[in-house]
């Protein structure tokens, strides 16, 4: 049997505005509610996006999208339609910029509840 990633918990400040952040982002199916939990399914693994605790400090996570052309063409554009800060590199030193790693193409950008998200069209180490 494969080894695939099921699903991770993501937490947030607002599961509704995160969850729906990503899904309307990137054209995914709405978000479903499932427990306490609200689930976006990224191709076969689920973010399930959980409210953090009252007081509860929410450790930023990183989590990279891998797209084709014509997705991150789409994705973008609604970072920049929505005038979203958004970075070629992970140290946020080249704003407003995309990278040509690899051959490809990525972005980094935030999400509602902080965490750091990353879309690319080419693995990293994948040669160009």
């Amino acid at each position: 049997m494969a080894i695939t990633l099921n699903h991770t918990i993501v937490a947030a400040r607002d599961k509704t505005e995160s969850a729906r952040f990503l899904a309307e982002l990137f054209d995914l199916p709405a978000p479903t509610p499932f427990g306490h939990f609200l689930v976006v399914q990224v191709g076969d693994t689920s973010l399930d996006y959980a409210d953090a605790g009252a007081g509860d400090e929410i450790h930023p996570q990183h989590y990279a999208f891998l797209v084709s052309e014509a997705e991150f063409d789409t994705i973008y554009g609604r970072i920049r339609e929505r005038e979203m800060p958004h970075w070629a590199d992970p140290r946020m030193a080249r704003p407003g910029e995309i990278n040509h790693n690899d051959g490809g193409r990525g972005v980094y950008f935030r999400d509602p509840g902080g965490h750091y998200l990353e879309i690319l069209t080419r693995p990293y180490g994948s040669g160009g």
